[in-house]
């Protein structure tokens, strides 16, 4: 029996776990930035033509096997599985919410595919895939599920909500039993913890920079080193954007990090690497202020950042009151 496993780019050690004839990681950001359109991510698992390089495709990051014909990398996904007579097509995401968010994605995808429905399985992924050693994972239980309408409904409906134009409706889902997909349920708490506070302007995660640079940790490798915040949303280089945030703003809360930050391409990984390493931070008056709660941030700086398919802008900033788990509107 042919089976692939799709997952999140946590997951590539499972290429290495004989765990599947395939392993297709996906690459998409979703907790950053603007989300791609519908027409580019469902051109993205459309695959390309042989001699168009320019455009990725999901089979850019899969291993090439030696039965596989090199035109055929470049067929959709689903016509590859069609080709090639794969009968199972497992889910692999852990809790890490970006994770969660391309697992949602890809089943609102695969709900206009009813054929494929019954090759679907959700593996119950309770722990962190990346990192984790390929040999554990080639043996390791990880208990497995089908996938029923229901759960494709709930998919949609949630990837509906993430892409809306406010965060009302991922709100509403905390209400809601998600079956299968209750790991996404602490994803979405976590998400709205980003949006800022009522009372600070910062997201959790900003606020745990803060808090950590007031204890004493002013170097970026204790920061952004995987685990240090206690929060689980933004990778290492997302780090670095809300740091680059906090203090280079007119207001700044920190002080200390590289200026040369500022200016350099953000497709420069070295050059940005290394200004962080060489950065020395500690808080402003300023920033100890918001962080004892008596000034808001966003009183005193721009904000432009996306969140889901929110534009969160000082005109239209939504807020998220952690204690009353409620949403404050514009």
């Amino acid at each position: 029996m042919k089976r692939i496993i799709l997952t999140s780019s946590s997951g590539v050690g499972l290429a290495h776990a004989d765990r599947a004839d395939m392993v297709v990681p996906f690459i998409f950001r979703f907790v950053s930035g603007p989300l791609p359109s519908a027409e580019h991510l469902n051109s993205y698992l459309r695959g390309r033509g042989p001699r168009i390089f320019e455009e990725v495709c999901w089979s850019d990051c899969v291993r090439q096997l030696p039965y596989v014909r090199r035109e055929d990398r470049y067929s959709a996904l689903l016509r590859f599985c069609e080709t090639y007579g794969v009968e199972l097509i497992e889910l692999w995401f852990d809790a890490e919410p970006n994770s969660q968010l391309q697992l949602i994605w890809i089943l609102d995808y695969l709900r206009s595919e009813p054929s494929v429905a019954e090759s679907l399985r959700l593996r119950r992924v309770d722990f962190e895939l990346r990192g984790a050693d390929p040999a554990e994972l080639r043996h390791r239980d990880v208990r497995e599920c089908g996938i029923a309408e229901s759960d494709l409904e709930i998919a949609s409906m949630a990837w509906e909500a993430y892409r809306a134009p406010t965060p009302e409706l991922c709100l509403g889902l905390l209400d809601r039993p998600l079956g299968k997909l209750s790991l996404l349920k602490p994803v979405l708490e976590d998400l709205l913890a980003e949006l800022p506070s009522p009372t600070t302007g910062l997201g959790a995660t900003e606020t745990r920079l803060l808090e950590l640079i007031a204890r004493g940790h002013n170097r970026t490798d204790e920061l952004f080193r995987p685990g240090a915040l206690g929060t689980r949303v933004f990778d290492q280089w997302e780090l670095g954007a809300l740091l680059e945030g906090l203090a280079f703003g007119p207001a700044p809360a920190v002080v200390g990090l590289d200026g040369k930050l500022a200016t350099l391409d953000p497709d420069n990984a070295r050059g940005r690497n290394a200004a962080f390493r060489r950065s020395r931070l500690s808080l402003t008056a300023f920033g100890q202020a918001v962080l004892a709660g008596r000034e808001d941030f966003l009183r005193h700086n721009p904000i432009r950042r996306w969140w889901g398919g929110t534009l969160l802008t000082n005109e239209r900033l939504w807020r998220w009151d952690a204690p009353s788990r409620s949403l404050v509107a514009p």
